[in-house]
């Protein structure tokens, strides 16, 4: 008597995971903010899961290797309808930023990055970090809702800021505070030596790392931009062993492939960076736009598919293991102290990003204005980026200074 209504149930999750998702990799914008789209869109919006699930979520995803905003939705998807969802959900969310993108480099390839699309990216820039912002804030609210907990997000920052260590060593060290300061079980006296030992071990390794210069990527092995077994070889190691998230992917890919491979010049790079903002989903998709570059459509489904594979793989062999486990008081404890970090950390791309997208006076009024609306009308999150390219182009054809003449 329950199995068709399971059945309708189950398929009824898998098409709103697959829309939705669709929808969010069509018109979600700006790298780390994407973050904040799912946020207000999935967690907010819709109630796929708790601001407290939404932040587990964040801690994995930034974890462990790969494209975070994809590791993010593949969470997501698999919180709303399983490992089959997860599995949808993470594809639909790609699919749409690798058509976009290659559609945009193939016209790229014929006629440049023009004017106007650089006009369209000057007024994306503030809406972006101003939905970055107020993620970030929301999010704050339930990530930090204690003063230990506060401590713990404003220390990662600092150390972020001020420091190289990575921001995996930076969730360790967050997770053996939550340990320290939240867990109550009958072995906590235990489980704290534990965790302060673990954390001297990770700050004793981040220190000798930093100061040997470990880690640097050396000459090593050169892949020959010719094959796409190499190609493909290369990305699946961008995609497999990079942790950080798009960003830091973006500067790894460009060392590599600019400085020493001498596959792209800097400013077909930069092009590249121009167009993977014009595309919408995650900003690794610039691989598609290299592999482009290197061996046409073949070489750009090659490149993107290597690049998010470990991603997929990745993230679906540990949710199931961690949909059990978090449940125990150990890992509660471990999740509460990473969930302030993230943001911490979140908050410091977020200052560093900011430059960029605010050059000028006009940009500021932007932000300010994209804050006040989104917080106060709840305006959604394309319209205010639609508004905001509207208003980077209209800023070149119509020049301020003849606006002002008028008053």
């Amino acid at each position: 008597m329950t199995t068709r209504p399971l059945a309708a149930t189950s398929e009824h999750e898998s098409k709103d995971v697959a829309i939705t998702l669709l929808k969010l990799g069509a018109t979600s914008y700006g790298g780390p903010a994407i973050m904040g789209f799912m946020q207000a869109e999935l967690q907010e919006r819709r109630q796929w899961v708790t601001k407290e699930r939404f932040l587990e979520g964040l801690a994995v995803a930034n974890m462990v290797p790969g494209a975070t905003a994809t590791q993010l939705g593949i969470f997501l998807a698999y919180a709303r309808s399983g490992w089959w969802g997860g599995l949808l959900g993470g594809l639909c969310f790609v699919l749409p930023a690798f058509v976009i993108m290659l559609a945009l480099t193939v016209i790229y390839a014929r006629l440049g990055v023009n004017p106007l699309a650089r006009s369209a990216l000057y007024g994306l820039g503030p809406v972006v970090i101003g939905l970055f912002a107020i993620a970030l804030y929301r999010l704050g609210k339930t990530a930090a809702s204690s003063a230990p907990e506060a401590i713990i997000g404003l220390a990662a920052a600092a150390v972020s800021a001020t420091t190289r260590m990575g921001i995996v060593s930076i969730l360790v060290l967050a997770g053996c505070a939550g340990l320290l300061l939240f867990y109550r079980g009958h072995t906590a006296a235990r489980v704290r030596v534990v965790a302060g030992l673990l954390g001297l071990a990770v700050l004793s390794v981040g220190w000798w790392a930093s100061v040997s210069g470990l880690g640097s990527e050396g000459a090593g092995w050169t892949p020959n931009s010719h094959s796409l077994l190499d190609l493909g070889l290369y990305f699946l190691k961008v995609g497999a062993f990079t942790i950080g998230g798009g960003l830091t992917m973006i500067a790894f890919i460009q060392d590599q492939v600019v400085g020493q491979f001498g596959w792209l010049t800097p400013r077909e790079f930069i092009d590249g960076l121009a167009l993977g903002q014009l595309t919408p989903g995650p900003v690794l998709m610039i691989a598609a736009y290299v592999g482009y570059k290197l061996a046409g459509v073949t070489g750009a489904a090659v490149a993107a598919t290597a690049a998010f594979l470990p991603s997929f793989v990745i993230m679906l062999a540990i949710l199931p293991v961690l949909d059990r486990v978090r449940r125990l008081a150990w890992v509660k404890a471990v999740m509460k102290g990473m969930g302030p970090a993230v943001i911490g950390v979140l908050a410091v791309s977020l200052v560093r990003l900011a430059p960029a997208a605010i050059p000028d006076p006009l940009a500021l009024a932007m932000l300010v204005a994209t804050v006040v609306v989104a917080m106060a009308l709840r305006i959604g999150a394309f319209k205010l980026l639609f508004g905001g390219a509207l208003v980077g182009v209209l800023k070149d054809q119509v020049p301020l200074g003849a606006l002002t003449r008028h008053f």
